[in-house]
């Protein structure tokens, strides 16, 4: 993804170079800075609205609240015959009631239920979402490139500009914007019924996605500015910027389904981003060498475990921790370490047979090859936020159970399994190590190291969420043997 963002760059950089006029400041297009270090809230006092889309990944996994998805399922399934979706107006004591419900309900939407609400006060409360985020949805540092590409390029080329804009994008801001933009292409299919055109949906939701014309709040978005005379008239910039966004989130809806592909210069040119990528062990490869291929990732995680786990530095958070892996890649190795409520053969039968019980997202497991009573192939498909395919993990693992103080362990890693058919976007679990010990009565000192290609991420999005990502998965094991999981 980093080969992608840099030749993304290099290609928006020429176009805008070419296209966009200049001043008698001179280019009027900079270099999005993309290394600008801002302070970050904790934003623990809100739940959905105005939470940004970094840390909604960081506590549930997706970029969008689960309520938030659940309103856009059901305006999909059941209000794209209403005429007027998203340009009539819903009312606003239901539309702050449907607020409260998903504040009150949390990232996770446990208890949200749209049945029998108006589909205008549904599509409201799903423009206050966008508008309240503390940024635009096509983030401070790009939004005026993406205006700018549809002010000043030419139609020819304005589909490579802003494909390549989009992968400059963060990613979890990507994501979210392929989900809404498929999501409002499927409204105007139904165009008969609705009357709402690519065009009548941007005109209404332009203004939310990039934040115009927007009295400034706080300093979080230097987009949300005001730049209204003492008339209270816009001004020409203003209509020119309310006239590109219009015109560009049109493009993107009618673009949807190409907007996010890779470029094709990209995938088909000599020593191209898939070959950049970090590829599993063949398990035929492997043959009888497993055992000791195993062998050694147990004893590094005991001696870890026997040296306390030393060398990682800590991330903000007493249970996250980090170390950098001399090896050539640059993804880090993380270490999450929690309490449960059970002992460690409970926790460990918990995490080898029993997923389903505190993993949210899983779809389907199977266990593709048994290699002998401690050491299987194991293949799991996780779901992620639609229109998004699952991503796939098939996992050498093994574990044991004798160690000494009644200590357990598990260690994988991806292989790649003639049996295992792909499912998804299969993912590489470089490492994957529980270390499972007991700290009290029925209690369990749970510590986990993983590194992962998850295919298609940034380096920011590894350095700043994966590692949240791994906590977030020690939580629900841990809770599971509390609160188990209603699935």
């Amino acid at each position: 993804m980093n080969l992608l963002q840099k030749f993304s760059l290099l290609t928006l950089t020429a176009l805008l170079e070419k296209h966009t006029p200049t001043n008698k400041h001179g280019f009027s297009w900079a270099v999005p800075k993309f290394m600008k270090r801002t302070k970050v809230r904790d934003f623990k006092d809100r739940s959905v609205f105005g939470v940004p889309l970094q840390v909604n990944v960081q506590r549930s996994g997706q970029p969008l609240p689960q309520g938030i998805q659940q309103a856009m399922r059901y305006l999909h399934n059941h209000c794209l015959d209403q005429v007027g979706l998203f340009r009539k107006s819903g009312v606003k004591s239901r539309i702050q009631a449907l607020r409260q419900m998903n504040e009150s309900c949390g990232t996770d939407g446990c208890g949200v239920s749209y049945e029998g609400q108006s589909a205008y006060d549904v599509a409201d409360m799903l423009k206050q979402y966008f508008r309240d985020l503390p940024e635009p949805l096509f983030t401070s540092k790009l939004a005026d490139t993406f205006l700018q590409i549809y002010q000043y390029m030419p139609e020819d080329q304005r589909l490579q500009a802003v494909r390549a804009a989009v992968l400059l994008l963060p990613d979890e801001n990507r994501e979210t914007l392929q989900t809404l933009l498929c999501f409002l292409s499927d409204v105007t299919a139904n165009v008969r019924e609705n009357q709402m055109t690519c065009r009548n949906l941007a005109v209404c939701l332009a203004p939310s996605l990039f934040h115009l014309n927007t009295v400034k709040r706080d300093d979080s978005s230097p987009r949300v500015m005001s730049r209204k005379n003492a008339l209270g008239k816009p001004d020409q910039r203003d209509l020119n910027e309310n006239l590109a966004a219009t015109g560009g989130l049109e493009h993107m809806i009618q673009e949807c389904r190409t907007l996010f592909q890779v470029p094709e210069e990209m995938s088909c040119c000599r020593n191209s981003y898939v070959d950049q990528a970090l590829s599993p062990v063949r398990m035929d490869e492997l043959l009888d060498s497993y055992r000791s291929f195993i062998k050694e990732s147990m004893e590094t995680l005991l001696k870890e475990a026997k040296d306390r786990f030393r060398g990682y530095d800590s991330c903000g958070t007493p249970e996250l921790a980090c170390r950098k892996v001399n090896d050539g890649w640059t993804l880090r190795q993380w270490k999450v370490c929690v309490e449960v409520a059970a002992p460690p053969e409970d926790v460990l039968q918990r995490i080898l047979r029993e997923q389903g019980r505190w993993d949210e997202d899983m779809l389907e497991s199977r266990v593709v090859e048994t290699l002998d009573s401690s050491s299987e192939v194991y293949q799991y498909v996780r779901n992620n936020m639609a229109p998004h395919p699952p991503t796939d993990y098939v996992v050498l693992r093994s574990w044991v159970t004798d160690l000494s103080k009644g200590a357990c362990a598990l260690v994988g890693v991806s292989v790649d399994h003639e049996a295992a058919a792909v499912l998804g976007v299969r993912a590489n679990l470089l490492t994957s190590r529980y270390y499972i010990e007991p700290c009290g009565s029925n209690k369990s000192r749970l510590t986990y190291l993983s590194r992962a290609d998850c295919r298609g991420r940034c380096p920011e999005w590894y350095n700043k969420l994966y590692g949240h990502l791994c906590v977030s998965e020690l939580v629900r094991i841990r809770d599971s043997f509390t609160c188990p999981l209603d699935k």
